[in-house]
């Protein structure tokens, strides 16, 4: 029996987890969580109480969050692609990049998505003000260090890529790149490209309208 992935295509942790699993062509039943389909949230609540998803199944092990679904695969499901560096000291700074992108570009941006949300009289500008602030922080700073890298962590792409492209795709959209940060524009494009992420986009598209804050005609 193939593994189990409970997910929904618009999630950016979701996309994240797609991308790792399209880069090695790596079968699996996709089992969509959306509204009105009762059956699939209560299979998904029964092997995850906490209700976040991405979650995968697999013979029978249930395996929540997705980094640690990236890794997962990576040590059970292994393809020619190899999403974290054999080498001890390279995957320290592919994981260092993982949080990076989870914590300084996907959750500010879901701060601003998640207060468009919230009634009038609930909003939290001030904190909307401060994710602002961390992502023109975050933007700067990885364009220093992306300089002239085509990947998130060099040559070859990894599990850092696999958090950059769904949280830089999202974080454009409310709180745009400035061209001061040409290298992280130009990475974006980069991971738009790659077959993987373009696919998730591409099977996210009917959803768009969705989008709290409102998606941009682009990408």
């Amino acid at each position: 029996m193939s593994m189990l992935l409970y997910a929904h295509p618009f999630s950016s942790y979701c996309q994240k987890v797609l991308i790792a699993l399209y880069e090695n062509n790596t079968p699996f039943q996709y089992r969509m969580l959306g509204p009105g389909d009762d059956s699939a949230a209560a299979e998904h609540a029964a092997r995850w109480p906490l209700k976040r998803i991405p979650v995968l199944v697999d013979a029978g092990r249930t395996v929540p969050e997705a980094s640690i679904i990236v890794e997962y695969l990576g040590l059970y499901h292994p393809g020619a692609v190899q999403l974290i560096p054999a080498d001890p000291r390279a995957a320290l700074d592919v994981r260092l990049l993982d949080r990076f992108f989870d914590n300084y570009i996907m959750t500010p941006m879901q701060k601003i998505v998640f207060d468009s949300i919230r009634a009038p009289d609930n909003r939290d500008p001030a904190g909307v003000a401060d994710a602002r602030a961390l992502l023109e922080t975050a933007y700067r700073w990885l364009d220093a260090q992306l300089g002239a890298r085509e990947w998130a962590a060099g040559a070859v792409f990894t599990l850092a890529d696999c958090a950059a492209a769904p949280s830089l795709f999202y974080a454009d959209w409310v709180h745009p790149v400035g061209a001061d940060c040409a290298n992280v524009r130009a990475y974006r494009q980069r991971l738009l490209a790659r077959p993987s992420f373009a696919r998730a986009v591409d099977e996210a598209r009917p959803y768009r309208s969705f989008f709290p804050p409102g998606a941009p005609d682009r990408d």
